[in-house]
């Protein structure tokens, strides 16, 4: 891909900060991406006090980086009007890491009532990647259900699961691979990121 992308990263009230500050840290260092458009909700912003005591909506996105970045766009959750709620505004793909139960629930469902809800449904309605890294064990019947829908619909449903055969030695190595499976499915491959299989394949 050489083409410069806008992608929209959206956090919500999931446990997995660690993920999403991953996911932004990797966006920001990816010359490919020319925009990251950063919303976190309300219930995220306790989850960072929470997980990673970082604490506060001023400024977040740049507190996750440890530095500025001319990429990021950050939105409040309740700006409808921003420009990731129109389909005329091009984002590449948008991400939800981690996602929750509720968010999942809503896009599943058409609700569409913060702006979060409203740019998946707009990524859903121009078929553009949506993908959602839902966060809940166990599943009941009602999460199992939202997640058909939603991927019916043109979501990718891609659980926050870490991976163990490459032996990370931490949990941000864990979680620094789970976002290069993830950016590799939308086609952004990373480097450094593990490939299964033996030397001489």
């Amino acid at each position: 891909m050489t083409a410069p992308r806008n992608i929209t990263l959206a956090v919500t009230g999931a446990s997995g900060s660690i993920y999403a500050r991953e996911m932004l840290r990797a966006l920001a260092n990816d010359d490919r991406v020319e925009r990251i458009h950063f919303i976190a909700s309300d219930s995220a912003l306790r989850v960072f006090a929470e997980e990673i005591e970082l604490c506060g909506r001023n400024n977040l996105a740049e507190k996750l980086l440890g530095s500025p970045s001319t990429k990021l766009r950050q939105h409040v959750e309740s700006d409808i009007g921003a420009s990731i709620a129109s389909g005329s505004y091009p984002v590449s793909a948008m991400i939800v890491l981690p996602c929750s139960m509720g968010t999942l629930a809503a896009i599943a469902n058409g609700l569409a009532s913060n702006l979060i809800q409203r740019s998946a449904d707009v990524c859903l309605k121009e078929r553009r990647p949506l993908v959602l890294c839902v966060r809940e064990t166990p599943f009941n019947r009602i999460h199992l259900r939202n997640m058909l829908l939603a991927n019916e619909a043109g979501a990718t449903i891609f659980p926050a699961i870490p991976t163990l055969y490459n032996h990370p030695g931490n949990t941000t190595e864990m979680a620094q691979q789970f976002v290069h499976r993830v950016l590799a499915h939308i086609g952004l491959p990373q480097p450094g990121a593990y490939q299964w299989g033996r030397a001489d394949e």
